[in-house]
């Protein structure tokens, strides 16, 4: 009798329990307050706010351990494999580029995780998500189709960061446009040209790159000498220059190797090219050869080496005309000087 009426208390509470099974929250207020009210509103007022920050928080965590592991990857990127001296030289852009590279994976990353959890969140507040993942697909066919230049133009910006491929300072071909550049982002690529123009390159429409200041340069001086000189003695003068200025202090760590002569280049009509190759920091390659070409013409004229120059003949029009106008004066006058004899 004991035990039905117990049976059928507990029946009778269960019964008047507000909540669902499976409600753990509810369950949890109802035992403690007995209030049904609150059971009712537990869900909204508790559970699905701490559904909501917890998500939240997931992707907080979830951004940050993935930055981490991108500034990981930066900074393994800082460290390079070439010569010490050309290291020093290039340090500063390569922490530029590590920088960029990490700036624009982590912007990525957090546009994605953001994505992620803002639909988990709808989803968990009772939206249906179903037509917003529609509507998104559909978006991304539209803008698929309907920009697609837009498209290649961020995936190929995004392989130029990537690939380091060239940035800010760098001087570079692109075909049409050549100089340094002053600007790059995701969708286009601004330059300046040696005249001051400024030109503004979609990232889609860059079919090669030419990069004239990435790891390091090459300054590339020919030398014009005439035929009677001595090619071992103007190989031996140049390689003295050459090595003068690779020890000189004001070009500590602008050049990068010791200076190349390379010999015999060119047979030309009027002199024989003998070439210098010096490798330099990146950027540096056109101050050193002007330096390189000034102090190879002083070495010259202190050795009396000739550096010949274009000799050419020239005729005058009016030096010809004259010979033959005195010729055929000399002719016309020949007949009368005659006839005057015959007189005589």
């Amino acid at each position: 009798m004991l035990t039905t009426s117990v049976t059928a208390l507990a029946a009778s509470a269960d019964e008047a329990s507000p909540c669902q099974p499976g409600e753990q929250v509810c369950d949890a207020v109802w035992d403690w307050t007995d209030s049904r009210r609150f059971a009712e509103w537990s869900d909204v007022l508790i559970g699905k706010p701490l559904a909501v920050i917890g998500l939240i928080l997931l992707g907080i965590v979830f951004r940050w351990v993935l930055h981490r592991v991108v500034d990981r990857v930066a900074r393994r990127a800082e460290v390079g494999v070439l010569p010490e001296r050309v290291e020093a030289a290039i340090t500063a852009r390569r922490k530029q580029r590590a920088a960029t590279m990490a700036g624009v994976l982590k912007s990525i990353i957090t546009i994605v995780v953001s994505a992620v959890v803002g639909t988990m969140v709808l989803s968990e507040l009772g939206v249906n998500i179903a037509p917003i993942i529609a509507s998104a697909g559909i978006i991304g066919i539209a803008l698929g189709f309907g920009a697609q230049s837009l498209v290649r133009d961020f995936l190929a910006g995004i392989f130029i960061f990537l690939e380091d491929q060239y940035g800010v300072g760098d001087v570079v071909d692109l075909g049409e446009a050549n100089g340094t550049i002053e600007a790059v982002t995701l969708r286009m690529t601004r330059l300046r040209d040696i005249n001051g123009t400024v030109w503004y390159v979609p990232n889609g429409e860059i079919m090669r790159v030419g990069n004239k200041s990435q790891n390091w340069s090459r300054a590339v001086v020919d030398v014009g000498v005439g035929y009677g000189e001595d090619l071992v003695r103007v190989q031996r003068v140049l390689r003295e220059v050459a090595h003068d200025l690779w020890d000189d202090e004001d070009f500590n760590g602008v050049i990068v190797e010791e200076p190349e002569v390379t010999g015999v280049e060119m047979l030309a009509a009027d002199s024989i090219t003998v070439r210098v190759m010096v490798k330099t920091a990146p950027l540096q390659q056109w101050a050193v050869a002007r330096a390189l070409r000034q102090r190879i013409k002083a070495r010259f004229d202190h050795e009396g080496i000739e550096m010949p120059f274009a000799q050419r003949v020239v005729w005058h029009r009016d030096d010809r005309k004259q010979p033959q106008q005195e010729g055929a004066a000399a002719s016309a006058g020949a007949p009368e000087s005659a006839a005057d004899d015959r007189e005589g």
